[in-house]
């Protein structure tokens, strides 16, 4: 019989006492939960010396030395595991406990931070090895493409590859796309971290008092716009133009 059904029929189940059909209805009965030795003390074929005996071994048991021994037994399956072929003699008895159940007990919760002490519970520490960064093809045209970039900020993907195309048509088309949207999400990241705090540093020191909207936040007007400033007169007319047709606002 397997070690996990005999497990199974060893566990604490309630047993079935008793079952019944009343039409389509099943009525079942059930014994009280009980251990394996409490359901050996109540057979009643048990002979009162085989129970006398179950509870002088019952008497003995002590579940923090169990543990302890269980623990001492991981300790050496680790290190058999861990030795080389050859250079561990099996041991011909069982291994001893190295500590007693009281000292044991006394060590159990206290050696949390130290991490896993078992060693056949214990990962080994595998070294991360870095990844080498492969050459680019846009390695050699890096320059040609920050240079474009500077001349013209919102140009796309779409459009550094077509140029690219223009003077290497043997080395570069649509496949390459995806390349080269990388390369530009790069360094439109690195553009912006460096734009950013400058920005920010700008507009600190801008805004002091007097000057612009500051100065309104200070407790003074702002300017108001000119007359003959185009964008108010834009603001204040009631037509659209739209080419040679003019609309009157609504």
């Amino acid at each position: 019989m397997p070690s996990s059904i005999a497990y199974t029929k060893l566990r604490t189940f309630p047993k079935l006492k008793d079952k019944r059909r009343e039409g389509a209805k099943v009525i079942k009965r059930y014994h009280v939960p009980a251990t394996p030795y409490e359901r050996a003390l109540a057979h009643p074929r048990l002979s009162k010396v085989v129970k006398r005996r179950l509870r002088e071994l019952y008497r003995t048991l002590d579940p923090v030395a169990l543990l302890a021994e269980m623990r001492d037994a991981q300790a050496e399956l680790g290190t058999r595991v861990d030795a080389r072929a050859g250079k561990l003699v099996a041991a011909a008895s069982p291994p001893v406990p190295t500590t007693n159940a009281a000292a044991f007990a006394k060590r159990l919760g206290n050696d949390v931070h130290l991490g896993e002490q078992r060693i056949i519970h214990r990962r080994l520490h595998k070294p991360y090895k870095k990844r080498m960064r492969m050459p680019s093809m846009l390695d050699p045209h890096l320059a040609d493409i920050e240079r474009w970039l500077a001349a013209e900020p919102r140009l796309t993907a779409l459009a550094i590859l077509g140029r690219l195309a223009e003077q290497r048509p043997e080395q570069f088309g649509p496949p390459q796309h995806t390349i080269v949207q990388r390369l530009l999400r790069s360094l439109r990241r690195k553009a912006a971290e460096t734009i950013i705090p400058r920005t920010a540093e700008g507009a600190a020191l801008a805004g002091d008092p007097g000057t612009g909207a500051a100065a309104a936040c200070d407790g003074h007007s702002a300017t108001s716009p000119s007359p003959s400033d185009p964008a108010s007169n834009d603001a204040t007319s009631d037509r659209l133009t739209v080419g040679s047709t003019s609309v009157k606002r609504k």
